[in-house]
């Protein structure tokens, strides 16, 4: 991946798996994103090396990543940039140990130097007035939203957040997210932590119970299809960040489209935050959306 476009003080990054992977070999990892920082680790033009990086302190917390333009928040699934106690110019990804090249990035220690391409896509919208919003999070999926969070109370608005994952150890910082908003709800399917069932199951009754105008939400796309049927059954305006494996980030492989609006649509480009009305879940292999009228 390619470097990032701020050629002022090098920027630094911090991956840290999900908890699964992080319970059993977890790694703060320091990346040198700005273009200064990349020329010191870069050889001979089309070749690339490896180079010392500084350290970014802190943990998780509310993040500056803020792509797609100005007033832009959220981002791509898995990405909680910046954080309470975190360097400035830094940002966390968080991550779970699937394959060869999270196994990979896993693998990576302090110092170590990589390539990243951002921003990129369209992030979520937060609204220009303020206004009720529910944020709704499943495993890692939290993560972007610790900042859009952040950005929609400076805006004014009231914030209510719905956490849930398998089990307990799969919920990414709950304690954390709890200092988001208004309320913290969190559920487990195994009952570990929270309530037992889906994150979708008290959706109706807070969307009801709060007056909310807007869902945002993340996670795997069974969560995303299931939360964008209950926002639309409640008349209210959802907008979901997708999970898709992206293979080249800048539109040109389209491997990872989606049927959204009568269209196939790069996530990597015009997404991943999408209209959760928009996109035919049917068409995904989940259920269709209930009727809005």
């Amino acid at each position: 991946m390619a470097s990032a476009s701020s050629l002022g003080a090098a920027p630094s990054s911090r991956l840290v798996p999900s908890a699964r992977a992080a319970q059993s070999r977890a790694r703060l990892v320091t990346l040198l994103l700005a273009g200064a920082a990349r020329r010191r680790a870069t050889g001979p033009a089309g070749t690339s090396s490896r180079a010392a990086g500084s350290a970014a302190g802190g943990s998780g917390g509310p993040p500056g990543w803020s792509p797609g333009g100005s007033g832009g928040s959220g981002g791509p699934p898995g990405w909680s940039p910046g954080g309470s106690g975190a360097a400035l110019g830094t940002f966390e990804i968080v991550f779970d140990v699937v394959g060869a090249g999270t196994r990979a990035l896993a693998g990576l220690r302090p110092h170590d130097v990589v390539d990243a391409l951002g921003p990129l896509g369209r992030a979520f919208d937060p609204p220009q007035a303020p206004a009720g919003c529910v944020l709704v999070g499943g495993g890692y999926g939290t993560a972007p939203l610790f900042f859009l969070a952040t950005e929609l109370r400076a805006r004014g608005c009231r914030v209510d957040v719905v956490v849930g994952a398998a089990t307990a150890g799969r919920l990414l910082d709950a304690v954390a997210a709890e200092r988001l908003g208004h309320s913290l709800t969190v559920t487990t399917d195994d009952g570990s932590a929270g309530r037992r069932g889906l994150v979708t199951d008290p959706l109706p009754e807070l969307l009801a119970g709060t007056g909310a105008e807007r869902v945002y939400a993340c996670g795997p796309m069974p969560m995303l299809a299931a939360v964008s049927r209950v926002a639309a059954a409640a008349g209210v305006a959802c907008q979901v960040a997708v999970e898709e494996q992206m293979a080249c980030g800048t539109g040109i492989c389209f491997s990872c489209v989606l049927p959204v609006g009568g269209r196939m649509a790069r996530s990597c480009l015009e997404g991943p935050v999408f209209d959760g009305t928009a996109i035919a879940w049917a068409e995904l292999g989940y259920p269709e959306l209930e009727p809005t009228a």
